[in-house]
């Protein structure tokens, strides 16, 4: 199992979220990667919250819904 890099840059999938915390101004998102590894990522939380809004959101379900649509 190897990592994935591109450009020099890893690249990982978090394949399976199981826990999802936020504490101290940190949100983490645990469960496996694409290895079936215990993987975590830790964000800082207002800069998530800047980044990701309701436009954000609903750009997620619309590529969503397509994807299970031409599934």
């Amino acid at each position: 199992m190897e990592e994935i890099k591109i450009d020099g840059e890893l690249h990982k999938r978090l394949h399976e979220i199981n826990t999802f915390q936020c504490v101290d101004n940190e949100l983490y998102l645990r469960g496996k990667d694409e290895w079936g590894k215990d993987f975590t990522v830790c964000f800082d939380a207002f800069n998530f919250l800047d980044w990701i809004d309701t436009e954000q959101i609903e750009y997620i379900k619309e590529q969503t819904i397509k994807y299970i649509q031409n599934k």
